[in-house]
């Protein structure tokens, strides 16, 4: 009809009338992206804080493993050997992350390449290039 009065024309939004998609998940990657590249490997790093032992864990028995052996009656020898084995085993659980990290990431550049090498051969001997210079640093 008066197509130039549509801008008075009232704008009604009732309650869950709209887009309802809400992401509610927290993001918790804030705390080990901010580890610095040289100090670790941030999904390493994650995957220790979850699956093996929280830093504050892992300090725990390093005290108590220290206050055992250094100052006598502050803490008592069994509960020292204790957390000695824990800390060992925790050792051993964070090296066999790292060890499966590796081979991850070994797999995955090994797909990478095998990807390059069927598009491109000129790329791959360049990478090949790169890297038997820095084999030989």
């Amino acid at each position: 009809m008066f197509p130039w009065w549509w801008f008075w024309a009232p704008q009604v939004r009732f309650p869950l009338s709209g887009s309802l998609a809400q992401r509610i998940e927290p993001n918790t990657n804030w705390f080990f992206d901010g580890i610095r590249p040289e100090a670790g490997i941030g999904d390493v790093e994650k995957e220790i804080f979850e699956n093996v032992a929280s830093y504050g864990r892992q300090l725990g028995l390093i005290i108590e493993v220290l206050l055992g052996s250094v100052k006598s009656g502050a803490i008592d020898s069994q509960d020292a050997a204790k957390s000695l084995e824990r800390l060992e085993d925790i050792y051993r659980q964070t090296e066999q992350v790292k060890s499966e990290s590796s081979s991850r990431l070994a797999a995955a550049a090994i797909a990478l390449l095998d990807k390059l090498h069927a598009s491109d051969r000129e790329q791959i001997e360049r990478v090949l290039r790169h890297f038997a210079n820095h084999a030989e640093d």
